[in-house]
């Protein structure tokens, strides 16, 4: 069921009369299906679809329910009985009826995209779904697994524009968790993602692919508005809400929107270990400490083992104040992903707390790693802050902001771990620099087709 399971929320999401919960938040419920009252509540919805599938050489039968949550009544059932091949079918006939069923106004391109198949190859398909299934768990290795699937989703079916996404959004991540250079993965990212909307221009996963991309390259502006274009085709996709909240609108100062677009994303995907730390990281960028350790512990209380959230949770410690704390969410955090950067915090927590030789330890160990793979200029710069060499610390800023390459560059305005550094008038410099390279990267973006 979870192929079937999986196409139907997908097209189902596109109607934004609709609120649909990500599959990444219902597939915990699959193997405890029977509260869903309690359910409905946990994931906030009305209606929970149920459903089973069985295949039999290649014919399949699918089994669909349609019930309200609340008073667990049938609102409508049905069985298909298809050719293995006609599976696409099934799956727009069934959302076709749910969407009826719950008196949905459609657009015409809403019933449009009810129909479409998006690969013939169910081959590719499912080499697709286990791609995202992976891209998921967030760390540099699964990153790199989940991009070798949605590669051989593309060789499976080279017009296959979810394919491309995938590639897309693996290649622009496995830098910022450690496991690549950003000069290897960010041009793979970028023609990825143009790649899936030379596919398929109404996809919003596409257009939310560029939108990071273009984020990485400093064209704020137009990346902002590819987010918004992407919301526009898919209401219900979380990972659009999810970044553009944390990405751009927050790098650019609109907190309120961001927290707005965070939350949106926890709604449409309330499970989602991704979605509530980038909750926790927007209230510690606006320097809202108290909220942020509370969301990410209550992440983390759903998946104890998730990178990031322990990451994001040791940086709002130590910028609360307590950098011991913070240190061993650090270790946590590296337990679980190999990024140089969760040691250079380490350093920053061991150097604010006076331990001055463990923390030059650390410059040492960072330096000796960047002879054999990409370490950010970041990283070294937070030590030597911390350990009150602010020329040293600017200079490897400044390094990261000529090579754009940094994760962190665009977040120059507002990353509260460089506020000793305002006000500084080498810094205010370089500040002002990364905007005006910002507006000249979107009015170079918005050149091209």
């Amino acid at each position: 069921m979870e192929g079937v399971q999986e196409e139907i929320l997908t097209r189902l999401a596109k109607i934004a009369d609709l609120k649909v919960i990500s599959r990444t938040s219902t597939q915990h419920f699959k193997r405890s299906p029977d509260n869903l009252l309690q359910i409905g509540k946990q994931l906030g919805v009305a209606n929970v679809l149920q459903g089973s599938v069985q295949r039999s050489a290649d014919e399949v039968r699918v089994n669909v329910q349609l019930i309200k949550a609340d008073t667990d009544t049938h609102l409508w059932a049905d069985t298909f009985d298809r050719r293995l091949t006609d599976v696409f079918q099934i799956e727009s006939d069934v959302a076709k009826i749910i969407a009826e069923k719950l008196q949905a106004k459609l657009t015409g391109s809403e019933q449009r995209a009810l129909s479409v198949e998006p690969t013939a190859n169910s081959d590719a398909h499912e080499l697709y779904l286990k791609g995202r299934y992976i891209w998921n768990r967030r760390t540099g290795e699964n990153l790199k697994k989940a991009l070798t699937f949605f590669q051989q989703a593309a060789e499976k079916d080279p017009n296959y524009a979810l394919a491309y996404t995938g590639i897309a959004d693996s290649c622009a991540l496995i830098p910022v968790y450690g496991a690549g250079a950003p000069q290897d993965y960010y041009p793979r990212a970028k023609a990825a993602a143009q790649k899936a909307l030379e596919l398929d221009d109404t996809l919003g996963e596409a257009h939310t692919s560029l939108a990071n991309v273009l984020f990485r390259y400093l064209a704020l502006a137009q990346s902002a508005k590819e987010f918004e274009r992407s919301i526009d085709l898919n209401p219900n996709y979380p990972t659009a809400h999810q970044w553009y909240g944390r990405l751009t609108l927050l790098a650019t100062g609109h907190f309120d929107r961001a927290m707005a677009e965070a939350k949106r994303a926890v709604e449409l995907d309330p499970i989602s270990p991704i979605g509530g730390t980038d909750v926790g990281t927007v209230y510690m960028v606006t320097r809202r400490y108290d909220e942020a350790i509370a969301q990410l512990r209550s992440t983390l209380e759903t998946d104890p083992d998730f990178y990031w959230a322990h990451r994001q949770l040791g940086l709002a410690l130590e910028l609360k104040g307590a950098p011991g704390d913070a240190i061993v969410e650090y270790q946590r955090a590296s337990e679980l992903n190999d990024d140089p950067r969760v040691l250079a915090f380490v350093g920053h927590a061991e150097a604010s707390i006076g331990r001055e030789t463990e923390a030059r330890a650390i410059l040492d160990q960072l330096a000796n790693a960047a002879k054999t793979r990409y370490v950010s200029g970041y990283s070294f710069a937070v030590i030597h802050l911390a350990l009150g060499e602010r020329d040293q610390a600017l200079d490897w800023l400044e390094k990261d902001a000529r090579e754009q390459t940094s994760f962190e560059i665009p977040f120059i305005k507002v990353d509260p771990y460089l506020d000793p550094l305002r006000g500084d008038p080498r810094f205010e410099a370089l500040v002002s620099k990364v905007l005006s390279r910002s507006a000249e990267q979107t009015a170079e973006s918005s050149k091209q087709p």
